[in-house]
């Protein structure tokens, strides 16, 4: 491969906008274990939020992809290959990096603390706005004088 075809690969694999359109591999192998990413991708979406009893496991597989992925943009930068060779780990690169987006925007998510949390937010907002209805100052609570008698 020459180098500018190199180059052109990496900047590829790099830019932000490189996981659109880009298909997650069915499978992968990380460290001689083959893991269905398709499948766990499309599964753990499916839940919305990471249940708390597979947040190990998904953070885990993260981890995994995470290193598999930097182990790949290495051998794309150092390795001798052909530009198809080349090529085809930079799918894959792009393929990781899809299912890591996908798995990144499930947060564990606590609805209770954070239905408390708007719920909290909304009656701040809800004083602040009858405080200043009504003249008031927040924090001593006397009346402002409004121009009456």
């Amino acid at each position: 491969m020459h180098e500018y075809e190199r180059k052109q690969l990496l900047e590829r694999v790099g830019r932000e906008a490189a996981t659109v359109g880009a298909t997650i591999p069915d499978t992968i192998e990380i460290d001689g274990e083959s893991l269905d990413l398709s499948a766990f991708v499309f599964e753990t979406r499916r839940q919305e939020t990471v249940p708390p009893d597979q947040r190990e496991r998904v953070e885990a597989v993260k981890t995994k992809l995470r290193r598999e992925r930097n182990r790949r943009v290495e051998r794309l930068e150092t390795d001798a290959l052909n530009y198809d060779e080349g090529e085809t780990l930079a799918e894959s690169i792009v393929g990781i990096d899809r299912a890591l987006g996908a798995l990144e925007d499930l947060e564990p998510a606590d609805v209770e603390a954070e239905r408390q949390t708007a719920k909290t937010a909304d009656r701040k907002r809800w004083m602040r706005f009858l405080q200043n209805a009504l003249g008031q100052d927040g924090e001593s609570g006397d009346r402002r004088a409004r121009g009456g008698p």
